[in-house]
């Protein structure tokens, strides 16, 4: 089943239809018809996804996207609207909008952007408030790191950015590909236009074609009205094909049009539409290789390999870790507002010697968990929680409930009474004590500095990101978290009791 909860602001009778199979398949959804339904449902049940029409009396999209303009974990925001135009589009969308979809809404098109996984990634740099576009260069993403491997990757992306020239974009994956896209965008000469990315991976082949190209009324069954394509709505600007190596064949060919000729033609339409976008790609196959085993077009990889661009792994970054272990480290301070939570010295040794598979992606993520275990003292070691480490957050069934190791800053001393903390609904992004939610300390406890989130709210904010992370597992999520399948399921049927279903 799944644990994510989407919203739809929106006439009822625009979404009601889809409503029976999301809800069978395990979605939680809400509807709302104002921003007052819509802000209390945002804020009590943290959304994955939202979908809103353009506007509804009382409503301008404008407002929303201004939130989360402000916001880097903001839900993204998916257009839905039955009258569309390119130029309304390409509005809204450098405004911050993910996607602009012409309605009816397809099940399967919803599901699949509601599986693609949450990111805290910036805001695009085409994105501002008051409508402002900025120039080449203002609000590229920051690169951080200094060692001599990603700044030879720095320079080339610097001297390429402002041509029109197509960049594949290689590297493993979590090395930061999207990144480097969207600081290529930002310092190109389309700045000022949009930037869209379309993942390859997570649509059929069938939808992936219509989300690039568009369709006319009538292409397909279900085709009830014209619907623009992603190169269409990034002309002007930047498109990013993610994950290119796992398009279709037959898909690549046509791909290959558009990059010789810049032109489309629409599913099911007679007429060629041009387009002048900038094309970047990634992937993180060898694509040399899947061209021999003739998984990919020779011909496209040619074609899209003007200027190869290889991310190194974090392993070949040597101290670029530690310096993006404090940028995420200060990140999360700032977001669950601890205070200064500095890397104590088995810590800065562990990263140096640990190999990162993950990279960049699972250094963020390690950093995110040992800030909230720490709790504002120096990060350690036992922080990181990896795999087959003992760490006493959770009691297994029929012990009494573990206190943290002495020296751990989530450790309560003995009298000290917690005071409530309400921590948002599970699946949110967000799960940070409220402003102000800190410890009462009694006698003996004077020495506990910043607010502290109560063990049991930090419980149930490590089991829901652990099951996001799985994408609902409870057997992975789990083994993640260093507890049996019984706690877990034991601690999930607690908190829906208590009205907090996590999954």
């Amino acid at each position: 089943m799944s644990n994510r909860r989407l919203l739809f602001l929106a006439p009822a009778q625009a979404v009601t239809s889809v409503f029976p199979q999301l809800r069978d398949a395990g979605y939680e959804l809400g509807i709302a018809e104002n921003l007052k339904g819509a802000s209390v449902f945002i804020r009590k049940s943290g959304p994955d996804v939202i979908f809103a029409r353009p506007s509804l009396p009382g409503f301008r999209v404008e407002d929303l996207l201004a939130v989360g303009a402000e916001d880097p974990n903001f839900p993204p925001v998916i257009i839905i609207t039955d009258k569309g135009s390119p130029e309304e589009a390409e509005r809204l969308m450098s405004l911050g909008a993910r996607d602009y979809w012409m309605e009816p809404l397809d099940v399967e098109r919803i599901m699949a952007v509601a599986r693609e996984p949450r990111k805290a990634a910036p805001v695009p740099a085409s994105t501002t408030l008051g409508g402002h576009k900025p120039a080449p260069g203002e609000g590229a993403p920051r690169i951080v790191g200094s060692n001599p491997a990603i700044g030879r990757v720095l320079r080339l992306a610097r001297q390429v950015a402002p041509s029109k020239a197509t960049v594949l974009i290689t590297g493993e994956s979590g090395t930061g590909k999207e990144m480097f896209a969207r600081y290529l965008h930002a310092m190109s000469k389309r700045a000022r236009g949009p930037f869209v990315a379309v993942n390859c991976a997570a649509l059929p082949e069938h939808l992936l074609e219509s989300e690039l190209f568009g369709h006319e009324k009538g292409a397909f069954t279900g085709a009830i009205a014209r619907k623009l394509g992603r190169f269409e709505l990034a002309s002007g600007g930047t498109i990013l094909l993610d994950e290119i190596s796992e398009m279709d064949l037959a898909l690549q060919a046509k791909l290959l049009r558009v990059l010789q000729e810049g032109e489309i033609d629409r599913v099911g339409g007679s007429e060629t539409v041009r387009v002048d976008v900038r094309v970047l790609a990634t992937t993180n196959r060898d694509l040399e290789d899947w061209v021999k085993q003739g998984k990919f077009r020779q011909d496209l990889y040619f074609r899209l390999n003007v200027i190869p661009l290889r991310l190194p792994a974090l392993r070949e970054r040597g101290d670029d870790v530690l310096d993006l272990a404090r940028f995420f480290v200060d990140m999360y301070v700032r977001e669950y507002g601890l205070p200064a939570t500095p890397l104590s010295d088995a810590a800065v040794t562990w990263l140096r010697n640990y190999g990162f598979p993950g990279n960049v992606r699972e250094l963020q993520n390690l950093m995110e968990r040992a800030v909230l275990l720490a709790n504002g003292r120096p990060i350690e070691p036992a922080h990181f929680l990896l795999e087959n480490d003992e760490w006493p957050l959770f009691a297994e069934e029929g012990e009494e409930e573990a206190a943290l190791p002495e020296g751990n800053a989530a450790a309560l001393p003995a009298g000290t009474a917690p005071q409530a903390a309400t921590a948002p609904a599970a699946g949110s992004d967000t799960a940070a004590a409220p402003a102000g939610a800190t410890a009462q300390p009694t006698a003996g406890a004077s020495h506990l500095a910043g607010p502290v989130i109560p063990l049991h709210e930090m419980e149930r904010i490590m089991i829901a990101k652990g099951l996001e992370a799985t994408a609902g597992n409870r057997t992975q999520a789990a083994e993640l978290l260093g507890i049996s399948v019984r706690t877990l399921r034991n601690k999930l049927n607690e908190y829906r009791a208590q009205g907090h279903a996590i999954d």
